[in-house]
């Protein structure tokens, strides 16, 4: 039980960043939709389930120490370097978007320019990631825990005081711009682009365990509390639409009406998943092409981080909306082939087919 819980515990934690905590993504690809966008949340709970019990069963069975490997076994040689760049380069624009988060979350809550804001974070994450200082990240990392508790009293309170009529909140909805066309496209999208940073971390934690069959109950429980998470803060959103639409970020804003020094609390809480997913990303994205704790990762690491910074001018909810449902594009191809994959490794009875030889390349 334990091992199942560390895997599922490691997909949550991945997956709720920034965007996530604030309420933004949630917004942007469920909450715009309207009502449809509650069906929506049913929808991706239930790939997120599936994609997280197969990547993680898959990672177990190829005792995967990398997304390398996995990737490799399931899109096979031709392509398997373009999908572990997709997810390489990936790294790199969920850096940016965290320091666009950071810079809106602190103008938001403490009257702080974005730009200030964006750059003292971006300098904190370089020194975190060139001192390599491995307690400090797994400190921060504990806030996922609490993030999730506030999140929920914070959703409950919100349906339980809800004052307009769904009727009004339907066209607020519809005066807003919501991540794609159609509510199960943005569904979709949202699965999408997230599984392309939930591979590395299913790969590595599946690849951990030796039983099969509990790697998969990892990332089975894990997608599934993503999706009731997705669910409970998208009806919060919706009840109070017409007070929060346009925000950056909508679930502070909820927090705020509750109590101000409740807020301070959980932008410090919010704060800290940026930081945690910030220095990870980055950290990932320096060490994929220099080799970690040498000089040149460390120049390295200041370079990229300063490129980041300048990308998370453009603003976090202009990067949510833009960058997030590009990747989600480009995640189709890699959730095809995930569902292919474990259909014939069902069928075989066996390992997908892979170039073994590529481990460890």
């Amino acid at each position: 039980m334990k091992e199942i819980l560390k895997i599922a515990g490691a997909f949550v934690g991945v997956l709720v960043g920034a965007g996530f905590a604030s309420g933004q993504e949630i917004q942007v690809f469920f909450v715009n939709f309207g009502l449809w966008g509650l069906a929506g949340t049913l929808l991706s709970a239930a790939v997120f389930v599936f994609l997280g019990m197969a990547l993680a069963g898959m990672g177990s069975r190829l005792q995967a120490t990398s997304h390398k490997e996995l990737v490799y076994a399931i899109c096979g040689p031709a392509l398997g370097w373009l999908v572990d760049g997709m997810i390489t380069f990936f790294m790199f624009a969920v850096t940016v978007v965290m320091l666009a988060g950071a810079g809106a979350l602190m103008e938001q809550q403490f009257g702080l320019s974005a730009l200030l804001g964006s750059a003292l974070v971006t300098v904190f994450i370089i020194t975190v990631v060139c001192l390599d200082i491995r307690r400090v990240i797994t400190l921060i990392g504990s806030v996922t825990p609490v993030l999730v508790m506030v999140s929920l009293a914070i959703a409950a309170y919100a349906v339980l005081t809800r004052e307009a009529d769904l009727n009004a909140l339907e066209a607020v909805a519809e005066t807003q711009t919501p991540g794609a066309r159609y509510w199960w496209l943005g569904a979709l999208l949202y699965v999408s682009y997230n599984i392309v940073a939930g591979v590395p971390i299913l790969a590595i934690m599946g690849g951990a365990v030796a039983n099969e069959r509990k790697a998969a109950w990892g990332g089975l429980l894990g997608g599934a509390i993503l999706g009731g998470l997705m669910l409970v803060i998208a009806m919060a959103l919706l009840s109070r639409l017409d007070s929060i639409a346009g925000a950056p970020m909508p679930m502070l804003l909820l927090v705020q009406e509750v109590s101000p020094a409740l807020s301070v609390l959980v932008a410090m809480v919010i704060l800290g998943m940026i930081l945690n997913t910030a220095v990870g990303a980055l950290y990932a994205f320096t060490a994929r092409f220099l080799p970690a704790g040498t000089r040149q990762f460390r120049f390295g690491a200041i370079g990229i981080g300063l490129a980041a910074y300048g990308g998370s001018l453009v603003g976090f909810v202009s990067l949510v909306g833009q960058v997030y449902p590009f990747f989600g594009y480009l995640g189709f191809f890699l959730m095809a082939a995930i569902l292919f994959a474990w259909i014939r490794q069902r069928r075989a009875g066996a390992a997908p087919a892979v170039a073994i030889e590529q481990r460890g390349n």
